[in-house]
């Protein structure tokens, strides 16, 4: 069931039970008791001249995580207050796969958006937000994240080869943020640092999206210093008392 939604997914709109029948490979009585599964559930729904897209069901459940995820209500208050003093625009990202997905944007007083949205996912080795997450996963993770796109982590300016990658993200771990500029949208700086569950496992990234570079030295570690410590504030949130 879950392919037939990723089906939907990939096709960026209706896929008829033809269509759907050709690229999974089930039977005709499979797809069928599949597809009047996820109906009946509201994941998806049938169209006349469109086919199968997703369901009601999807925007109740992103209504109820915007309301009730804990990470995302730790974070409000915090990345509202980042882009209070540091105009620019907050985003909380967590990982997925093989990416990274916005899960929530808080804007400052900037004379710019953020093409990267609530929903949208980016790869993991793109933009400090997602490169952050990467240098925290467990490294049988990013082995085979490597081995499946080495061409991804250098375009990412990760590294040319496994090993440059690995001191790379390294490095990244113990400056504790990355910055990057131009990654997502040109001439936008990214600065990101990692939100920790209570295990040390990293649950995903805060990061500051800044219409200008800031320049190196005293400038950049000011701003960069800022949002490590939003992060850990969150992190510290999401932990407990006794984190």
């Amino acid at each position: 069931m879950f392919q037939v939604l990723e089906i939907i997914e990939e096709q960026g709109g209706g896929v008829s039970s033809e269509e759907a029948l050709q690229k999974l490979g089930f039977t005709l009585s499979t797809l069928y008791r599949y597809l009047k599964t996820l109906s009946a559930a509201g994941l998806i729904t049938s169209l006349p001249n469109v086919g199968y897209t997703f369901g009601p069901r999807i925007a109740e459940l992103d209504y109820e995580m915007r309301n009730r995820d804990p990470l995302i209500i730790a974070a409000k208050p915090v990345m509202a207050e980042l882009v209070k003093e540091i105009p620019g625009v907050a985003l909380l990202c967590r990982g997925y796969r093989d990416r990274v997905l916005c899960v929530h944007q808080e804007a400052g007083d900037v004379n710019f958006t953020s093409a990267y949205g609530r929903g949208l996912a980016r790869p993991i080795t793109r933009g400090a937000a997602s490169r952050i997450i990467l240098a925290y996963l467990p490294a049988r993770t990013t082995t085979k994240l490597y081995e499946a796109a080495p061409q991804a982590f250098a375009e990412g300016e990760l590294g040319d080869t496994f090993a440059d990658v690995k001191i790379t993200l390294k490095q990244m771990r113990g400056r504790g943020w990355d910055v990057t500029t131009g990654h997502v949208a040109p001439g936008v700086t990214g600065i990101a640092a990692p939100v920790f569950d209570n295990r040390g496992g990293v649950l995903g990234s805060l990061s500051l999206t800044l219409s200008n570079a800031p320049s190196q030295g005293d400038n950049l570690q000011s701003v960069a210093g800022r949002v490590p410590l939003s992060a850990k504030t969150v992190s510290n949130a999401v932990q407990g008392p006794h984190a």
